[in-house]
């Protein structure tokens, strides 16, 4: 017998606005990615199960469906200068949808069309033309990495040959096993993890003194014009025990490799919740003050995530923070419920 909750879902879905969605095969998906794909999302909204896709053949909406909203992830992947009609016309569309985790200029445009914009944390940007880990700030960076090498450990680019698909299986079920909510990963913002890297990633593995692998730091690519001009980190993983300075060890190594490689940014993803203050744009007050309230309290880091954890490590990389925004018409409690249950937050 269907739940109560499902029942409710699929009442509230026939309430939903009927959104025209695009039949885009993923190499279609992946051609958009190659011209347009340069902020940190955008590799996720290409290849991530579940998600819907509005637009056309020169660019698209990446969103889900959740309670009777639809809920839309990052900026649109389309020509910059295309982006604002994208979203006008998704806006359109879907009625009154919501925009999570967009730039500056996409919570500009939403602004434009009525929207409240909040921030809702901020993503790490190495500009790596200007960016190194070189000075005292960085020593702790540095420390690690020795550290790691002077005990025996190595840092290998895994293509596959390093670690078996069935070892990485085992190093993330020990490394869910570990988080604070052990039965499910969040979606949505964060796709479901997979043992084999897909089309264009890059993996690094930390291999120990026995040559055995315990710790990997996956790296979505950031795409221009058919370039790949840098990567954003993605996921990470580790065996129970692996020594703290394998996830800093690992980053300083990747990101020093593609700067020699040429490539101009590297970005450390987002800090939920992190620095939320007064977004510049018309906003909500009440939402505003429970994102804050949600990142300084002690039973949300400690029972459902630790937010504050999270933007302490990637502060240890001295980056440039960019505030992320999400966008919403109403932004009731119900919707918000919505998004959270979309996300696997509750």
């Amino acid at each position: 017998m269907p739940s109560l909750r499902n029942r409710f879902d699929v009442f509230m879905e026939g309430r939903a606005a009927k959104v025209p969605t695009l039949d885009l095969a993923l190499e279609d998906r992946l051609r958009l990615l190659c011209r347009h794909g340069d902020f940190s999302l955008a590799y996720s909204t290409a290849i991530q199960n579940g998600l819907s896709y509005f637009g056309d053949d020169n660019g698209y909406v990446a969103f889900a469906s959740k309670m009777g909203g639809h809920f839309a992830l990052g900026d649109p992947v389309a020509a910059p200068e295309d982006r604002a009609d994208y979203i006008r016309r998704f806006v359109k569309a879907a009625g009154t949808p919501w925009f999570v985790q967009v730039g500056e200029d996409t919570a500009r445009t939403l602004s434009g069309l009525g929207y409240r914009v909040n921030r809702m944390g901020i993503d790490t940007r190495l500009d790596l033309a200007r960016h190194d880990f070189s000075g005292s700030r960085n020593e702790t960076v540095r420390y690690s990495e020795r550290w790691l090498f002077k005990k025996g450990y190595s840092i290998i680019e895994d293509d596959g040959g390093v670690a078996s698909l069935e070892h990485v299986k085992k190093l993330s079920a020990e490394w869910l096993a570990e988080r604070i909510v052990k039965r499910w990963e969040m979606r949505f913002l964060n796709r479901p993890f997979d043992a084999a890297a897909g089309q264009g990633m890059r993996r690094f593995t930390l291999v120990d003194p026995e040559g055995q692998s315990v710790a990997l730091l996956d790296f979505d690519p950031l795409h221009r014009d058919g370039e790949v001009i840098g990567y954003t980190t993605s996921f990470k993983r580790k065996l129970v025990g692996t020594t703290p300075h394998a996830e800093v060890g690992l980053t300083k190594f990747a990101v020093d490799r593609f700067r020699k490689e040429g490539h101009s940014v590297v970005t450390l993803g987002l800090s939920p919740l992190a620095d939320i203050k007064a977004s510049g744009f018309p906003e909500s007050g009440f939402w505003r003050t429970m994102f804050a309230r949600a990142y300084d309290s002690k039973s949300v880091n400690s029972r459902i995530f630790n937010l504050q954890g999270q933007a302490a490590f990637k502060r240890r990389f001295h980056g440039e923070e960019e505030p992320t925004y999400i966008a919403f018409r109403k932004g009731s409690v119900m919707e918000m419920t919505g998004l959270l249950r979309l996300c696997k937050a509750v």
